[in-house]
């Protein structure tokens, strides 16, 4: 009895230093896991789940959103507006270097963490902002684009080219005809902050 009795002490205190072990190594691991993930990862978990959130734009607006989409450069959103406030549904296009912050509920942030299911990008998660905006081109839906320098203009996307876009500017609500357009503005890529049309134009 006595040797069992020992025996059985040996292997309760060999378990326990292992288990030990076992669980230093999990969270060293984890550690290295989430060392190597990056923000687009987050994103794509966050946007295939449809997580609400809050974008801090890097011009200090803040935007209530639901997340949808994620692309090569971009993030696609679907805008939920202010709590009570009766706002039309919009799509936003958000240029990934134009977010400065994302906050979402405890249990989304954590969730985001996970490992994604697929390590290949979709054919979706390869699309530029330039092709999106050359396809809002070719379908002449209207837009309303905000700057880093705080302008906010309203227009038809004439052409989108490698860097930029030209811009027929017209009234909201106006056809882009020739006698409702008051100018053009050729605005590069890097200075958007955001490009919003109405849901129920998007195709």
């Amino acid at each position: 009895m006595h040797w069992d009795r020992l025996f059985e002490d040996l292997e309760g205190q060999l378990a326990s230093e292992w288990e030990t072990e076992r669980a230093v190594l999990d969270a060293e691991s984890e550690r290295l896991r989430i060392a190597g993930l990056d923000l687009r990862a987050r994103l794509r978990m966050l946007s295939g789940v449809g997580a609400e959130a809050v974008i801090e734009l890097r011009t200090g607006r803040r935007l209530p959103v639901t997340l949808q989409t994620l692309g090569a450069d971009w993030l696609a959103v679907a805008s939920r507006g202010a709590a009570g406030a009766h706002v039309a549904a919009s799509a936003l296009l958000l240029p990934l270097r134009a977010i400065a912050g994302i906050a979402a509920d405890h249990g989304m942030i954590l969730a985001s963490l996970d490992e994604p299911a697929s390590a290949a990008p979709s054919l979706r998660e390869r699309m530029t902002l330039g092709f999106v905006l050359r396809d809002l081109a070719r379908r002449r839906i209207p837009v309303h684009i905000s700057t880093h320098a705080g302008d906010d203009v309203h227009g038809t996307i004439d052409r989108a080219a490698a860097d930029h876009l030209d811009l027929a500017v017209h009234d909201p609500g106006q056809p882009r005809l020739a006698g409702a357009v008051q100018g053009f503005r050729i605005i590069p890529f890097s200075s958007l902050v955001a490009v919003r049309t109405a849901s129920d134009q998007m195709p």
